[in-house]
């Protein structure tokens, strides 16, 4: 969908990015604009909130807008006609009328541009020892299942909220691909199972994550390219990692619009890179057999500049 535009490099690319910002730290719209500038992509960005810090911190303060308050900023950018989009990223949100609103406007931003690519991670929950659990208002199922999923071209589900939009539980690979194939027939062209509990060929310490990419050919035949990844596990708990992740796959599926082999090759390795300098200097200021705290586990944005820009290729995905 997104081909005319990775043709031309030199063409400016545009994003409009709804999420959090944080005061201190790298979540939502803190953890997406940097790599996504850096990568060469215009990045306007709405802030849903504005905490001092995420919300894993013993403490936080801040305000929250409402959906009222986005249409007015979207309202601004309409009349003044640069409300033209190539992309929109939307990530953690708690409110139901402020996910419908985003929905409103990203069918109004393809009735602009019928290319727009709109990136959604459907963040409501995930697993802890198993147990699946929602972090979100229960009322965001229905609208993100109904009304979100299906206006989405690209979504980064984990296994938990892949399971909650189709009502399906995964066990293994081939339930994960059927309910990959699920999520494509509500609307998306690529489905990124970003972590999973499906047990890796390399063992225990390494996490699953599966990519399915449809496309429709001229002739109207459907082909399917799938992959599997396996990245080394990093034993501690990072905020704003799956913001990180959706924007990095937006600026690599640009890059390689029919590879999404390569583009999750890039978008993982990259991850780690980030993971594995962020670790190494929170144990470092924690001190020997000291936990690092929230503030010590801020991710290591701007330090990993080079690989986010030119990622080593560490870790390789396998074809399905």
């Amino acid at each position: 969908r997104a081909g005319g535009a990775a043709m031309d490099p030199e063409r400016e690319c545009r994003v409009l990015s709804i999420q959090s910002h944080v005061v201190r730290g790298y979540v939502g719209n803190k953890a997406a604009t940097f790599p996504l500038q850096v990568l060469g992509f215009e990045v306007d960005t709405v802030n849903s909130v504005q905490f001092s810090n995420h919300t894993g911190y013993a403490h936080w303060k801040g305000q929250v807008l409402n959906s009222d308050e986005l249409h007015e900023l979207y309202d601004g950018l309409k009349l003044n006609k640069v409300n033209q989009y190539d992309y929109v990223l939307t990530g953690y949100t708690r409110d139901a009328s402020f996910l419908a609103m985003v929905v409103d406007i990203v069918q109004e931003l393809k009735q602009q541009n019928s290319n727009l690519v709109y990136v959604c991670d459907p963040v409501m929950g995930d697993k802890w020892n198993g147990e699946g659990s929602m972090y979100v208002p229960k009322d965001l199922l229905p609208v993100y299942r109904d009304k979100v999923v299906p206006v989405a071209d690209i979504i980064t589900p984990n296994q938990f909220e892949a399971e909650l939009l189709t009502g399906r539980k995964i066990h293994t690979e081939k339930e994960a691909l059927e309910v990959m194939d699920m999520l494509h027939a509500m609307g998306p062209e690529t489905v990124v199972i970003t972590s999973s509990d499906l047990q890796a060929s390399l063992g225990n310490d390494y996490l699953i994550a599966l990519g399915s990419h449809r496309k429709t050919k001229a002739d109207g035949t459907k082909v399917t390219q799938r992959i599997r990844v396996e990245s080394p596990k990093v034993d501690a708990v990072f905020v704003g990692t799956g913001d990180l992740f959706a924007a990095m796959l937006l600026a690599w599926t640009h890059k390689h619009p029919n590879n999404l082999k390569v583009a999750c090759e890039k978008t993982v390795s990259a991850m780690q890179h980030v993971l594995q300098r962020t670790i190494k200097s929170a144990k470092a200021q924690a001190g020997e057999g000291n936990k690092p705290n929230s503030a010590q586990l801020e991710l290591r944005m701007v330090q990993s500049k080079k690989d986010i820009e030119n990622p080593e290729i560490i870790v390789k995905a396998t074809v399905l």
